[in-house]
């Protein structure tokens, strides 16, 4: 099976209540013993998630969730663990053994609200009785086509395959696109500082490179200190420099006049997220006094380092500017706040770890709560005086 990381695959998670047959459907699809199954309540304690390829679909990730009925107190948590799903989710697939109830409801609509592409499934369906007036019925209450299937004797299936591989089917988006084109010289600039992971590049890096190379372009890699010496060993300035956001002052004060400059955060953030918000989200900054408050959320969970982008430099190039009173929050991994209002600025990461849906899900929560949402690359710019001379879109 081919590598792929799990941020660029398609996110498609399994609903239900208990025991209404997600990991017996999960072990089905991958052809693994991913999930525990058992015939006692809430065996799935948390979400378990297993890459795959989907036959017309692709790379893709399966996630397996707790049931939605567990009432317990303990269950209750693994319920909402459950609904953060959905800020991920690509394809939603909501199975019932016997009928649906309010459980299913609500699944389905907070999937409708999010505009999740969803497939609703009538599991068991080799032992129940009456199984066409069963369907009939769930797709009354639901407005859905519902799918006969046996995840234990694999009846229905194939055509459970088919129906993801429909839903989930999109555009190919393009990291650099309307950057550079075949036969581009790009310059790649990256720090390799005691933040990177020693003996590999970051995920970005690694993405970018990929795609450049793929695309018929030449990239030319170097570190901040020896840029000048790669300008030098090309007869003709390259047509697009990328550089790690922290470099932007030194990389720009090196740039040839006819080359244009981006940074790696930046490509992310349009690849991942909305990049026009992003620019208009900075705007905040005319805003921002010593008395304000600021959330910093990073996708990665990592040790802090001397030299974190998100947890050292961005905060002192902030207190920097508006006072050392300045409040910042810094969250990281799946953490990030229902409620952002008590926030004037929120300053999301390149999120090379998250898949574009989840990005587009903390977007919507702050756009929908009023709160100004930009990116490192973005904010970065902004900060050094740049933003105008870097090319965003």
């Amino acid at each position: 099976m081919q590598s792929r990381a799990n941020a660029e695959r398609i996110h498609i998670a399994i609903f239900g209540r208990c025991n209404a047959g997600k990991s017996t459907l999960v072990n089905r699809l991958t052809g693994q013993d991913v999930s525990i199954v058992s015939p006692i309540a809430g065996t799935t304690t948390d979400p378990v998630q297993k890459a795959m390829e989907i036959t017309g679909l692709g790379a893709a990730l399966i996630i397996d969730t707790p049931g939605l009925d567990d009432n317990t107190e303990l269950g209750r948590e693994r319920v909402a663990r459950t609904a953060k799903v959905l800020d991920r989710t690509d394809v939603a697939v909501v199975l019932t053994k016997e009928g649906i109830g309010s459980s299913e409801m609500n699944i389905l609509k907070e999937c409708k609200i999010r505009e999740i592409p969803t497939i609703v499934a009538l599991t068991h369906c080799d032992t129940v009785t009456d199984r066409e007036e069963l369907l009939a019925q769930i797709e009354f209450r639901t407005n859905h086509k519902a799918l006969a299937i046996s995840p234990l004797t694999g009846e229905g299936i194939e055509e459970l395959i088919k129906a993801i591989a429909a839903l989930g089917a999109t555009e190919e988006l393009l990291i650099t696109e309307g950057f550079c084109k075949a036969g581009d010289r790009v310059l790649l600039v990256m720090p390799q500082d005691k933040s990177a992971p020693k003996g590999r590049l970051i995920q970005p890096q690694v993405q970018t490179i990929r795609e450049l190379l793929d695309r018929g372009c030449i990239p030319i890699c170097c570190t901040p200190d020896r840029m000048a010496e790669a300008l030098a060993a090309l007869a003709t300035p390259p047509e697009l420099i990328i550089t790690d956001s922290q470099a932007f002052n030194e990389v720009y004060a090196l740039k040839p006049e006819s080359s244009t400059l981006t940074s790696f955060s930046i490509l992310f953030a349009r690849y991942k997220g909305d990049i026009a918000l992003f620019v208009e989200g900075v705007k905040a900054l005319g805003r921002i006094t010593p008395a304000s408050r600021i959330l910093i959320a990073e996708a990665c969970t990592h040790t802090p380092q001397n030299e974190d982008i998100g947890r050292v430099k961005l905060p002192r190039l902030l207190r920097k500017r508006f006072g050392e009173e300045l409040s910042i929050d810094i969250v990281s991994g799946a953490d990030y706040p229902e409620d952002l209002t008590p926030y004037d600025l929120v300053i999301h990461c390149g999120a090379c770890m998250f898949n574009r849906k989840l990005v587009l899900s903390r977007v919507a929560r702050a756009r929908e709560q009023g709160v100004a949402i930009t990116n490192y690359g973005v904010i970065l710019a902004a900060l050094t005086g740049i933003l105008d001379r870097v090319k965003t879109s």
